[in-house]
């Protein structure tokens, strides 16, 4: 008699410890990023991955024809907080291995959510432009980072993340939102200051954390298929609102933060601790 193979509870791999080095942590620290390779196995990413973009396919409003959007749009669809509109969705956006990675990486007790965000690059997508994220967050203190998910193996033609190495520690650029400006200012400064990038491709399995104020773009997609990424963005879980210092701050302050108060711990309900030693 046949016996029926019970179903893998994905959840389990999801919060189970990953194994990080020393040499992974002194890297990050270094240089502001690093890729972890075998960090969620294929059957991971092939029962998440569907629903995620079956969410983005839901929520998405950008419908305009490639050739009338702007720099930013050609970028990217981009969907915020599908922890907030699915069970499945949040159990991957919740992962304790993920977040238990990003406060080893920052040396914290403990990280909260700033809110999760799905990247999908469509065939004959641009680029991304390079920008630093934490431009874009009210947040007083450099402990944040970003986890970037591919959900399908990224070889350079479909546009993967690409990093200024040791651009976390300078003061360049932080007044810059992400444009054709960014693109070129950026550029041209990283070139003339002699920081390497590193632009390679990811392996399914494969991902990366950067920190807010490391400087990244991407290629743009030629493939015939969507470059699907699912991000969260985490903060220290003692991290401080400060005063928005522009318009895009306060919009963040308001859309993730709540409101909360200027000067307090951002303990709203949108920012739920992930990990916590």
């Amino acid at each position: 008699m046949d016996v029926m193979q019970a179903p893998t509870d994905f959840s389990l791999e999801l919060d189970s410890p990953y194994s990080l080095s020393k040499d992974a942590v002194a890297f990050y620290r270094e240089n502001g990023y690093v890729k972890l390779k075998n960090v969620l196995s294929p059957a991971v990413i092939h029962h998440y991955g569907p629903i995620i973009s079956d969410l983005v396919i839901q929520l998405n409003t950008l419908t305009k024809p490639m050739h009338e959007r702007t720099t930013y749009e050609r970028a990217f669809l981009q969907i915020m907080n599908l922890w907030t509109r699915n069970e499945t969705a949040r159990e991957f956006v919740f992962s304790k291995r993920l977040a238990q990675i990003a406060a080893q990486l920052m040396g914290v007790e403990g990280v909260r959510l700033y809110h999760d965000q799905a990247l999908y690059k469509e065939p004959s997508g641009g680029i991304t432009p390079w920008h630093a994220d934490q431009f874009y967050w009210p947040l007083a203190t450099p402990n944040t980072v970003t986890v970037w998910i591919p959900l399908q193996e990224t070889p350079m033609h479909m546009g993967p993340l690409a990093f200024a190495e040791k651009s976390q520690h300078v003061a360049i650029g932080r007044d810059i939102e992400i444009s054709d400006a960014s693109e070129k200012i950026l550029s041209d400064e990283l070139q003339r200051l002699n920081f390497n990038v590193n632009d390679t491709p990811f392996d399914l399995g494969e991902v990366s954390f950067h920190a807010g104020w490391t400087f990244h773009r991407a290629g743009p997609n030629t493939s015939d298929s969507p470059r699907r990424v699912m991000t969260m963005i985490y903060m220290d879980k003692d991290q401080t609102i400060m005063e928005p210092r522009n318009s895009y701050q306060r919009n963040d302050w308001a859309t993730w933060l709540t409101n909360w108060p200027v000067g307090s711990k951002p303990e709203g309900p949108l920012n739920p601790v992930i990990w916590e030693k």
